[in-house]
């Protein structure tokens, strides 16, 4: 099998020119998927609806065309769902990514079409692996085979023909005959929807096969692996996988997770960061270890980004890649080979480098915490941990915050909740480190901690192992791509969850 590693390699070096092309005209690349997708789409109804026929510029289109969210696009989701079709694009559509839902939703369901499958999704996983073979010519990554922590599918009871799942499930039951030959487990386990069977069917089935790379959400892996190393009694997964080399993740940081998958593993492997959500996949690390992945611009996806200070307005501004900046933070609003026309996705975004576009995401529009003018978003809050853990000894399995108000006897503070997989030396210690880290990454939460005047000190609390999953099977979102948010601006979903912490672990 060995003798494949070269062949591949050519394989993967041949089609690097294709992925060249749209980086080096990145611009003109848009412009073309943005012509592509309004064409395909013109005769629709929505086509018809906002005049496609006759939307010939970038300009016109954006002038066109409103800025929609899922509850703008539902009405019409919910008709394909019930059978319609010439709706949002112009070929049948009767697969649905299920994804977390809204605030009136418990779940979203992103319409996938033949052409966000084979130009979008499977394109993209393509070009993911010739960039890593790319940047790891010597690699053996096709002599073994992918373990991918999928979710679950099931048929939408209003209409036979639709069916819908987790994006991960879509993707496993319409890949082609050959993917099945380089993934494991079977289909039949991969989209199981019982989570915590699902673990143990898992780690039984691929224990004895030659792995070499694994994908999938950092929480679930983590879980796997430890039940894995339980079973075989081994000490690493190294000496399970002695041919593992890649881990490839997305969904949430991996900032928080990555000494312990570090630990776990007992060896140096290449982690790939990937961004590919329900609506698209729109990035991935084309150098693994740097910080930025590669936006795929020439995938059926035209991109549009939102400067976060014009969000909530009835008709806010979008600008292009010639006028993005690094490090500010944008809305990434779409328009897909699926169906969605300038679709707020929610994401919030930032470039690294403009020469080759690259971005890291650093959080959501929803999820932040911005209660004393603090402004601060996932990528502080993940960075903070980290560093906070770092200098004190702990590592985070999850966490979550929301601010405090004011009151007549204090002033405000940010609340922690925060799962330790190994406890810090010192709460009191990681609180200080978390704090002047925060102030380090974030200069609008250091104005505000300015002796006190705004903001007090963090209050953490240190929460009982496996509350967080608790709350999510409590909530039906455990497992998928469910998570729990970082950070929120009010007390609920804190509240909740302190609540069932102390309740369940309360002193009988």
């Amino acid at each position: 099998m060995k003798l494949l590693s070269p062949a591949i390699s050519s394989l993967a070096r041949m089609r690097l020119w294709r992925i060249e092309a749209w980086i080096n005209n990145p611009v003109n690349a848009q412009r073309n998927v943005l012509q592509d997708i309004v064409t395909a789409a013109q005769y629709t109804e929505f086509g018809r609806k906002y005049d496609f026929p006759n939307l010939f510029t970038i300009r016109a289109f954006k002038n066109t065309v409103p800025v929609h969210d899922y509850n703008d696009m539902k009405p019409y989701i919910e008709r394909i769902m019930n059978g319609e079709q010439n709706i949002l694009w112009n070929t049948p559509i009767y697969w649905f990514a299920k994804s977390s839902g809204t605030t009136s939703d418990k779940s979203k369901f992103i319409p996938v079409s033949e052409e966000s499958l084979n130009d979008c999704h499977y394109k993209a996983a393509k070009d993911v692996l010739t960039l890593y073979y790319n940047f790891n010519p010597n690699s053996e990554l096709l002599t073994g085979k992918g373990l991918v922590i999928g979710g679950s599918h099931s048929i939408n009871p209003m209409n036979r023909e639709a069916q819908f799942g987790d994006l991960s499930a879509v993707l496993l039951q319409n890949s082609p005959f050959w993917g099945h030959w380089i993934r494991t487990p079977d289909l039949s386990i991969a989209l199981m929807n019982e989570w915590e069977s699902k673990i143990e069917k898992l780690a039984q089935s691929t224990i004895k096969e030659n792995v070499t790379s694994v994908s999938g959400v950092p929480t679930w892996t983590l879980v796997l692996f430890k039940r894995i190393l339980e079973l075989t009694g081994k000490r690493t997964i190294a000496e399970v996988w002695p041919s593992f080399e890649l881990f490839m993740h997305g969904g949430v940081s991996f900032v928080p997770y990555k000494e312990q998958f570090q630990k776990l593993i007992g060896k140096d492997i290449h982690y790939l960061e990937l961004y590919n959500a329900s609506e698209g996949f729109f990035s991935a690390q084309d150098i693994p270890g740097t910080e930025g992945m590669l936006l795929f611009l020439d995938h059926g996806i035209f991109m549009e980004f939102m400067p976060v200070s014009e969000y909530g307005k009835k008709f806010p501004e979008t600008i292009g890649l010639t006028d993005v900046k690094i490090g500010e933070n944008y809305a990434l609003v779409i328009s897909t080979n699926g169906g969605l026309w300038r679709y707020l996705l929610g994401d919030t975004i930032q470039f690294t480098s403009l020469k080759p576009f690259r971005i890291k995401v650093s959080g959501r529009l929803k999820h932040f915490i911005n209660a004393f003018g603090e402004e601060l978003i996932i990528d502080n809050s993940d960075k903070a941990i980290a560093i906070a853990s770092e200098k004190t000894g702990a590592i985070v399995n999850d966490y979550t915050a929301a601010p405090v108000y004011f009151s007549d006897n204090s002033n405000g503070a940010h609340e922690w909740l925060i799962e330790f997989e190994k406890d810090p030396d010192s709460l009191d210690q990681f609180t200080r480190e978390l704090d002047a880290a925060l102030k380090s990454i974030n200069s609008d939460y250091e104005a505000k901690r300015h002796k006190d005047i705004a903001l007090r000190m963090p209050i953490i609390h240190s929460m009982q192992k496996g509350i967080f999953t608790e709350w999510l099977r409590n909530n039906g979102k455990l497992g998928g791509q469910h998570k729990i948010p970082r950070l929120s601006n009010e007390r609920k979903l804190l509240q909740e969850i302190l609540m069932l912490n102390n309740n369940k672990f309360a002193p009988k």
